[in-house]
């Protein structure tokens, strides 16, 4: 279950797929260049695949444990995170001022995607840490900056997020959590949370959970949540550790993966000694909190990108070695690889397309996000922060389902063997399963995209891309290459279809009836995602040809993107046509049917 870092391909997705050449020759950037994000990408390889991908298979067999009030992380997790901190990598992207690097968050997410692939369960608590980062560097007040972001920003302290209560679920509404102002800028703290990623562990010597309340008398709803900042060991004044804080983990889940990630339910005030401050206003928590939960969406998506890519390599490494079957046709000889096998090829190149499609579009997500903050005009920020709000349920969901699927394809190709667990590909499976759950179900990411995303300019940012997805399909067109003209066909028929869905759903979603449009919002988001892979695929594919023609060495491996665009659009995109009655059939298609009749 060996595991390496695929440099190439993830510098070939920011490059030529995702648009990282904006940053590089942005300005905002002194430094960057595309050799710099080479030597970036070799040695995060390095931590990854010797340090980290060896913890994988181990911490799902011995995973984290609660011991005496306090959980006890997988064997090597401390060794590897000390690693982890001293080369500075949780510090990447951020400011020079905290300790950080400065460089593009787009970096640190192809960073990322590296040591998710090595240990999901290990560098989860990574991701959260980097995202309360931004919740403080966005919205905490100068003091909290000061004496938590140095060490968080190193990673020598460990950030959380505590959204969920058990009654409430996903409906943040409904929280009970309670913060009690004392008078000296400190509130009480009093609640419980559950699914609270890395609450308790022993690889920091802090923990700073960012915490989600009502203070009293705060408006009913959404409206009334507040964020506080509570740490694990309260901060004294010269940034040294002081007493214990009263926010201890009460259990730890059982899952049905990821078992080296502690899933903590958190007690905060038993003792009616839990203190936190303030982080923002009174009554903006949601709105505060929802910048780490943007960071965490693409997070996830990069995620199951991560864990897609390690099934593939696992899987195709199966494939090359185990020897099963025959030639159609072949009656005698010895068996072959069933990588020669048809079916077995086009079930890799499935996986290998899913993939490939899915990165280009969480990295592409992460570079508007970027140029959001940096690009040098008001209009270029503007349309980038548009296309970052327009790709970040996309990036969730699609690469999270297809990842699902791409899982169980590598399962799959192991056959009865893929069953078994000693073979470690249900672990992927296993692992990959929540990143369709957390940090809003995928049907909430539907949600968000026609109720929300949808509804900002009437449908502009969807059209927008639209028109993206148009002009590189008649740039591909316009080669004398066949292939890309067979793309380019696909890809413009593909987002014709879908200008038409996407007028359906704008008109269905601002009428008196929403729920005609919230009935096939995740079929239009399922539509929109195989339309956008196809989108990125297609770039890579233009760019590729142009430079194989040059290349020497790197002739097979440019075609290679070439052919796999090729067979993204005829074998994959294809769905997406399928998928438009789902989007259009209406409320009644989801009428309620009494559940007495639903049994049988």
């Amino acid at each position: 279950m060996t595991y390496k870092t695929p440099v190439r391909d993830m510098q070939f997705a920011l490059s030529h797929m995702a648009g990282f050449d904006q940053l590089v020759e942005g300005g905002a950037y002194e430094d960057l260049s595309q050799d710099l994000v080479a030597a970036v990408l070799e040695e995060a390889g390095k931590l990854s695949d010797n340090v980290i991908a060896p913890l994988n298979w181990p911490s799902d067999q011995q995973g984290a444990r609660l011991e005496n009030g306090h959980v006890v992380t997988s064997p090597g997790f401390k060794e590897a995170y000390q690693q982890y901190v001293e080369g500075g990598w949780n510090g990447l992207a951020f400011p020079a001022e905290y300790g950080g690097q400065g460089l593009p968050q787009t970096m640190a997410l192809a960073v990322s995607d590296s040591l998710f692939a090595a240990c999901i369960g290990f560098s989860m608590g990574t991701c959260l840490t980097t995202g309360a980062v931004k919740a403080l560097l966005a919205h905490g007040t100068p003091e909290q900056r000061e004496l938590y972001l140095p060490k968080m920003v190193s990673g020598e302290w460990t950030g959380t997020m505590n959204l969920t209560e058990s009654h409430a679920g996903s409906d943040l509404s409904n929280l009970r959590t309670k913060a009690t102002p004392v008078g000296d800028g400190q509130y009480k703290i009093s609640g419980n949370k559950i699914y609270i990623s890395y609450g308790d562990h022993d690889l920091s010597e802090n923990i700073c959970h960012l915490v989600l309340a009502r203070t009293p008398g705060a408006p009913e709803g959404t409206r009334g949540v507040s964020m506080f900042l509570v740490p694990k060991f309260h901060v004294n004044p010269d940034g040294s550790l002081g007493a214990r804080n009263d926010a201890h983990v009460t259990g730890l889940e059982h899952k049905m993966g990821q078992h080296g990630s502690p899933t903590c339910s958190m007690a905060y005030g038993e003792k009616g000694e839990c203190y936190g401050t303030l982080v923002g206003k009174e009554n903006e928590g949601l709105k505060n909190m929802f910048v780490m939960m943007n960071a965490a969406r693409i997070d996830v998506g990069m995620q199951a990108v991560s864990v897609g890519e390690r099934a593939f390599q696992h899987a195709l490494d199966f494939a090359q070695e185990r020897k099963q079957g025959r030639a159609f046709g072949i009656k005698s000889g010895d068996a072959v690889p069933i990588i020669q096998h048809p079916d077995v090829r086009r079930n890799l190149y499935i996986q290998k397309a899913l993939t490939e499609a899915s990165r280009a579009m969480c990295y592409a997500n992460m570079v508007n996000y970027d140029l959001a903050h940096t690009a040098d005009s008001e209009d270029k920020r503007s349309a980038a922060k548009e296309r970052e709000e327009l790709l970040t349920p996309l990036s969730k969901s699609f690469s999270s389902d297809r990842a699902n699927e791409s899982t169980s394809i590598g399962v799959q190709i192991f056959g009865g063997m893929g069953f078994v667990e000693e073979t470690g590909a249900a672990q992927h499976m296993r692992d990959v399963r929540i990143c369709g759950i957390y940090e809003g179900t995928n049907g909430i990411q539907a949600i968000d995209l026609v109720g929300r995303k949808l509804g900002m300019g009437g449908g502009k940012l969807a059209r927008d891309f639209i028109e993206d997805v148009k002009e590189n399909a008649a740039a591909l067109h316009d080669t004398s290459s066949p292939a890309l003209q067979a793309i380019s066909a696909r890809v413009k028929k593909s987002a014709e279809q879908l200008s038409d869905t996407t007028d359906w759903m704008v008109s269905a979603m601002s009428s008196n009836n929403p729920n005609e449009g919230l009935a096939g919002a995740t079929p239009y988001q399922d539509q929109f995602g195989y339309v956008a892979g196809a989108h990125f695929m297609a770039k890579g594919a233009l760019a590729a040809a142009k430079a194989a023609e040059a290349a020497q060495d790197d002739a097979p491996y440019l075609k290679s993107k070439v052919a796999l665009a090729q067979f993204y659009a005829e074998n994959i995109l294809p769905r997406a046509e399928g998928l438009m009655p789902s989007v259009v059939a209406g409320a009644d298609t989801v009428a309620p049917i009494d559940p007495a009749l639903l049994t049988g």
